[in-house]
């Protein structure tokens, strides 16, 4: 089975890590995973034994996401966007995917509905059409007009068998920020929460007993950082270590080391073996990103979650709410991050110590394989 997954990650990476999770589910199944994406490039993620097909990158200029900036830094015109709409439809025709899924769209990504839409008709036109499939996790930005559902609402209907909704239904439905019609209603499947397998705790001892801070791929993470070097100046009995990500890494780096000369910091570029380094940790600093939640879940670390809130962001924040009565768990909201607030902060989950892992239902990327293939039989 030919698979094809459409991604375009604007601020981070969390779009592309839940969509190469997706895609090592069907490789692990047997079957052929094109991914093809859109964002700047992200190489630390693992994409082995799939082909990763990059269109010409975009970004978001920082939590606008209707300014759409080239890797230089230049504003996307009209000819990079159809450069980018070209290749798209002609990867859809070359490949010939049984399988397409587009992720976030049509209920985001709305900037790129263009090129979504042609690449959803090439794959209509297709002599053997795919069963298209949308892929959203647990809770998405609801949308600021009832028109902007309504248009989900006739995108869906028009071209998808189904929606992939990547949660469990009792504990986060897509209604919590979503307006679920009749219609929409009748396409969602629910897989269950996307997270790679737990992996065994880093061999080396990495990350014991330290404060792990990560903040993902961008500089919206930087108030999180400079908070965390103070926390960590008044909590000299602890290590502190900053995981830096986003293609300006060194910079930021360069930067933030100069501001922790002399407390108990370690400052580097994010690293593969992270989630090998969580269940070691005392505790966790982070956002509240779909996988960095997932994560969390899973290692049953001690955790702060400062919800990503800039530009009207409510996703971060609702699914901090919902983590928030579990033990050793505690949100801060950005306008109350301070290094005080902080370090109280970490200090009470530390002293919660580590949940009992539960199982909250990690296997949705496997669901989400069987799903497709169920709707595959079906067709034919």
């Amino acid at each position: 089975m030919k698979v094809m997954i459409i991604v375009t990650h604007l601020l981070g990476t969390g779009h592309l890590s839940r969509a190469l999770t997706l895609g090592r589910a069907f490789r692990d199944d047997g079957h052929d995973v094109m991914v093809v994406t859109g964002g700047v490039p992200a190489p630390q993620l693992d994409s082995t034994g799939m082909t990763l097909f990059g269109l010409p990158p975009l970004r978001s200029d920082g939590t606008n996401f209707t300014r759409l900036l080239t890797e230089s830094g230049d504003e996307a015109d009209a000819a990079y966007h159809a450069t980018r709409e070209a290749a798209l439809v002609q990867a859809v025709n070359s490949f010939q995917p049984q399988i397409l899924i587009t992720e976030l769209y049509p209920f985001g990504r709305r900037s790129l509905s263009a090129e979504f839409d042609a690449a959803l008709n090439a794959a209509s036109a297709l002599p053997e059409r795919p069963v298209i499939l949308g892929s959203v996790r647990d809770i998405l930005a609801p949308p600021s007009k009832p028109a902007k559902a309504e248009r989900a609402d006739e995108i869906v209907s028009r071209y998808y068998d189904g929606i992939l909704v990547h949660s469990t239904e009792s504990v986060t439905p897509l209604s919590v920020s979503w307006p679920v019609s009749d219609r929409l209603a009748k396409r969602l499947h629910y897989t269950g929460f996307v997270a790679p397998a737990l992996p065994q705790p880093h061999p080396d001892a990495a990350g014991q007993d330290e404060i792990l801070v990560s903040a993902g791929g961008g500089s919206v993470g930087q108030p999180i950082f400079r908070a965390a070097i103070e926390a960590a100046r008044k909590m000299p009995s602890r290590r502190w270590r900053l995981l830096v990500g986003g293609t300006d890494a060194k910079a930021r780096i360069a930067e933030l080391s100069r501001m922790a000369e002399g407390a108990s910091v370690v400052l580097e570029p994010v690293r593969p073996d992270f989630r090998q380094m969580l269940p070691l940790a005392a505790a966790s600093v982070s956002m509240c990103g779909y996988n960095t939640a997932m994560d969390i879940l899973q290692s049953g670390t001690p955790a702060v979650f400062v919800p990503f809130d800039d530009g009207k962001e409510v996703e971060q924040g609702l699914r901090g709410q919902s983590l928030s009565d579990l033990p050793a768990i505690e949100v801060l909201e950005s306008r109350a991050l301070s290094w005080a607030t902080l370090a109280r902060a970490v200090e009470r989950v530390v002293a919660d110590g580590p949940r009992v892992q539960q199982d909250f239902g990690f296997h949705g990327a496997i669901q989400s394989v069987h799903i497709a293939k169920r709707l595959l039989e079906q067709r034919t």
